[in-house]
């Protein structure tokens, strides 16, 4: 049997260099993809709430 702390040792070993590999973005990505975010959430809150809007008018008119 194995020592559980050892496995658990090798685990955060091991994520540590995959971390070290990874390709992270730069702040400018960062920053262009967060704003592209924002702007998708935005407008896409924007047609939810007209699209209610006017689905409730038309539910009322009924």
């Amino acid at each position: 049997m194995t020592n559980p702390l050892r496995k658990v040792s090798r685990y955060a070993t091991d994520v540590a260099e995959e971390l070290r590999r990874c390709t992270w973005p730069s702040a400018k990505e960062v920053g262009s993809s967060t704003v592209l975010v924002l702007g998708i959430s935005f407008a896409l809150a924007v047609f939810i709430m007209v699209a209610d809007f006017f689905f409730g008018k038309l539910i009322y008119a009924i």
